[in-house]
């Protein structure tokens, strides 16, 4: 919520405007509120819990409120977060000791019981977390005493520190989710981060202001008011104009005229993420191999890169990112070669034309990337309907497997091959965890699963490596690229540091007169 305050001054009444003019000296600018720091994101929220949604608009909230048991930081290193410290006591079991007198947002103190309650309740099928599959590696969790936990896992499990610094584990207090009910990541959402929450005017913006008690520095900002901007252009305008602090996602239509505005900077920063076309296997003509290559094929990445995107990331050769550890660099991919499409179409007996439907949401890049490969694919004589959703519906649908194909990116935001995978390709993860093209493969299941167990790292790598083989030359993905992204600040705002998991600390922002 961005306030502008105006004053209406009689002239008849020369008292009261001097009254005002004294008053004004102790006031803001105009459209500038001193104490409150506004953020613009791309799209809303599905939800404020972590329980409820796995998507980034929703992350970048919701972990300002919840934090997780183990951290992340910005060059993806492993860190403390409510836990402390942590041992491996054997393959199969670790314990972690979390930090003694830590407050939620309600005044209860974090203990053991609110992360054994957390993590049950994410694993619960009755939740329907769409984030489960993040810890469905744990066999047993135990509270040992007040402020320490024990999880034993049926298997060696290598990417377990990785997995608690997810951002769908934040660690929840019991009796706020119990009182709250289904209300709970909509009209209510407690943690122990850096801010809480106040409000959630849908599709307007969302509320929080900086928790007193928190644990660490307290925030500078007294409140934050992110408002979901689908418009790229309106976010950059925002910025420009004052009406917002630090807007996500600045397109490269508004890249060069921001960066010659002096009162701007544009923070980039290597995501974690993979563009791409997901294709809907079981779904004819879809569930042929030689469909979905020619269709990879057909499309130009490297012209999506350039005129959607400005130029920033790197083609995709495969489902992983080369900032995540597992990364297969030998990888070849594929060329644009739209004859060499055509020619295997014609070969698969689709001489004519075939009709495919490609989901995309609101989001203009999205959108734009949508309508190049509906150009591209028409020249390979498949003819696309392009259907426009919002963000959560497509997520629904795509769950449910109504598609043929969809445009969306998968951020690997833990850092390690395992979840830019097995939630995305492994036959256990079908619809709404990760795995929307419905793609099976008893080989790449046996990989993934093999990989979880294995401490030794160069064999780790290699199973990844051998999956990633076969899942680019299965296909199930059109694989566009890795983007790179810009965030813009503004004047009235400082050290603000982009983070790779989409998870942006804003605590850490100061705010400038």
């Amino acid at each position: 919520m961005f306030k502008e305050k105006s004053q209406k001054i009689d002239l008849i009444f020369p008292l009261i405007l001097v009254f005002a003019l004294i008053s004004l000296q102790f006031m803001p600018a105009a459209g500038v509120q001193a104490e409150e720091l506004v953020v613009a994101q791309e799209d809303s929220p599905v939800s404020l819990s972590p329980h409820a949604a796995n998507d980034g608009p929703s992350i970048q909230i919701f972990s300002q409120i919840h934090e997780t048991l183990i951290d992340l930081n910005e060059d993806m290193e492993i860190e403390p977060g409510l836990a402390q410290d942590w041992e491996q006591v054997d393959d199969l079991t670790w314990e972690f000791e979390i930090y003694e007198g830590v407050y939620f947002h309600n005044g209860e103190e974090l203990t053991a019981d609110d992360v054994v309650f957390t993590l049950e309740r994410l694993l619960d099928p009755d939740t329907g977390a769409p984030g489960a599959f993040i810890v469905d590696f744990l066999e047993e969790i135990e509270e040992v005493d007040e402020y320490t936990i024990r999880l034993t896992t049926a298997e060696p499990y290598a990417p377990i520190l990785n997995h608690l610094a997810h951002p769908v584990t934040g660690i929840l207090n019991r009796q706020a989710v119990e009182e709250a009910g289904d209300d709970y990541g909509t009209l209510e959402a407690v943690g122990t981060g850096p801010y809480e929450y106040v409000e959630w005017s849908t599709g307007d913006y969302i509320e929080l202001e900086r928790f007193e008690d928190y644990r660490g520095e307290v925030p500078d900002p007294e409140t934050v008011t992110i408002r979901p901007i689908v418009e790229d252009t309106v976010r950059a305008i925002e910025l420009e104009t004052g009406g917002v602090d630090i807007a996500y996602g600045i397109a490269p239509p508004d890249e060069e005229r921001l960066r010659e505005d002096p009162e701007s900077s544009l923070e980039p920063y290597h995501s974690l993420a993979i563009l791409y076309v997901g294709l809907n296997v079981q779904e004819e003509p879809l569930d042929e191999i030689e469909v979905r290559q020619a269709l990879n094929y057909a499309v130009n990445t490297e012209d999506i890169i350039e005129h959607i995107y400005g130029g920033h990331g790197a083609e995709a050769d495969g489902p992983l990112a080369e900032n995540i550890r597992g990364y297969n660099p030998d990888l070849e991919g594929y060329e644009y070669d739209p004859d060499k499409a055509g020619e295997i179409l014609a070969d698969a007996g689709y001489e004519d034309e075939l009709t495919l439907s490609l989901y995309t949401t609101e989001d203009p890049q999205y959108l734009q990337t949508a309508e190049l490969v509906q150009d591209n694919l028409r020249q390979v004589g498949v003819d696309v309907e392009v259907v426009t959703l919002d963000l959560g519906d497509m997520l629904d649908r795509t769950a449910q497997g109504e598609h043929d194909m969809f445009v969306i990116t998968w951020g690997t935001i833990t850092g390690d091959a395992d979840y830019g995978l097995y939630p995305t390709f492994h036959s256990d993860q079908f619809g709404e965890p990760g795995n929307r093209t419905f793609y099976a493969s008893d080989r790449v299941d046996e990989l993934l699963e093999r990989a979880r167990t294995v401490t030794d790292e160069e064999e780790r790598l290699d199973l990844y490596h051998e999956a990633q083989e076969i899942i680019s030359e299965e296909a199930p993905w059109i694989f566009i690229s890795n983007p790179e992204r810009l965030i813009g600040v503004g004047p009235g705002a400082e050290n603000f540091v982009p983070h790779p998991m989409v998870a942006h600390d804003l605590s850490r922002v100061e705010l400038v007169d």
